[in-house]
């Protein structure tokens, strides 16, 4: 019992601590919540696009900031439809999101994903990249290395919730620690 909280409590650790990576505490009246897809070959949103999605629309929610976009990122992956058109479908249809969504649809991987959204956050006074803990920070990473100027904007996005997953958090973490290893520890850190 005491060794199954353990693994339970490391897991919320390890995701709380990469939703606190390389993120600030920027004001701004413009702000970009960016949403990295997950491999769709279905119609609908799968499970992991579907939290995702949950994810960037309660990023939108938290600060309430004037004039935000969502950024639906991903391209096709077997089906017809792009991961960015899937979620952004299941936020207009199932979740009722009726604010601005921006679509890009070319992207194949983590790096293309913030490589194709970067002329969509130029005007961005705050950016938020929703995904799992982990691979947002792995996002945040690469925008610091293509872009440092706007990686500076980066805050933190409603991507860690306590309790939320929790079975699952030790599983992610794992993975996480496996997908982070080429990350260099500054790029691990807290911010201040």
């Amino acid at each position: 019992m005491t060794a199954g909280a353990a693994v339970l409590a490391w897991g919320e650790w390890m995701n709380w601590r990469w939703s606190r990576a390389l993120v600030g505490d920027r004001e701004g009246t413009a702000e970009a919540v960016v949403v990295l897809g997950y491999r769709n070959p279905q119609k609908s949103a799968n499970a992991v696009n579907r939290q995702r999605v949950r994810t960037g629309i309660r990023s939108v929610a938290a600060d309430r900031v004037p004039s935000t976009r969502v950024i639906f990122t991903g391209g096709a992956t077997g089906g017809a439809a792009t991961e960015a058109r899937v979620m952004a479908d299941y936020a207009r249809r199932v979740l009722a999101f009726e604010g601005t969504v921006v679509l890009e649809e070319a992207s194949g991987t983590t790096w293309e994903n913030i490589t194709n959204v970067i002329p969509l956050l130029e005007d961005a006074d705050r950016i938020k990249i929703a995904s799992q803990p982990a691979h947002a920070l792995k996002a945040r990473a690469y925008l610091r290395r293509q872009r440092p100027d706007l990686a500076t904007r980066l805050v933190r996005a409603g991507d860690y919730r306590l309790g939320e997953w929790t079975v699952l958090k030790p599983l992610l973490a794992l993975y996480g620690l496996w997908s982070l290893r080429g990350l260099p520890p500054g790029e691990r850190t807290i911010a201040p």
